[in-house]
């Protein structure tokens, strides 16, 4: 990781866009923060988030932007709407889920970056198994958890 020398700025829409389980947009890549973070805006309809899952490298903080979302990390379980943040350890099981009827966005910054190159991706490689999506996702430090111990809860 090499140390951030200048400002890094980011304008309303600028960014890379993709399609990878909703829409994102990726405002600022490990390659220009000197890999200290990542930061990533997504917009999720009702009903959609990723399954429980353990990132093995990087912490995660969410601001919700609109909308509303659950939250589970642990045993610990959250609703956040609009201005809601929260920070998910790595290696704690966790997953969230768009709730709200609208817009539901969310702002997510991971520490140390580079998993935001997960969703270009998926946006390019378009996994079309559940392995093939598990694999790309272990390239990136990313375990999905098997559906039993969604339903079990996150100990």
């Amino acid at each position: 990781m090499s140390s951030l020398t200048r400002a890094v700025a980011s304008s309303p829409g600028e960014g890379l866009h993709t399609r990878a389980f909703g829409t994102y947009l990726i405002r600022f890549t490990a390659a220009v923060t000197g890999g200290g973070m990542g930061l990533f805006e997504m917009n999720l309809p009702a009903g959609e988030g990723p399954p429980l899952h353990v990132h093995e490298r990087e912490d995660e903080f969410f601001r919700v932007l609109s909308g509303r979302f659950s939250f589970r990390c642990g045993k610990d379980a959250v609703e956040l709407g609009e201005g809601g943040c929260i920070l998910l350890p790595r290696r704690v099981p966790h997953a969230f889920l768009a709730l709200g009827e609208g817009e539901n966005r969310l702002m997510c910054m991971v520490t140390p970056g580079g998993f935001e190159g997960f969703f270009a991706d998926v946006d390019r490689e378009q996994p079309s198994t559940p392995e093939a999506m598990a694999a790309l996702a272990a390239r990136y430090g990313v375990a999905f958890l098997p559906p039993e111990k969604d339903r079990q809860g996150a100990a």
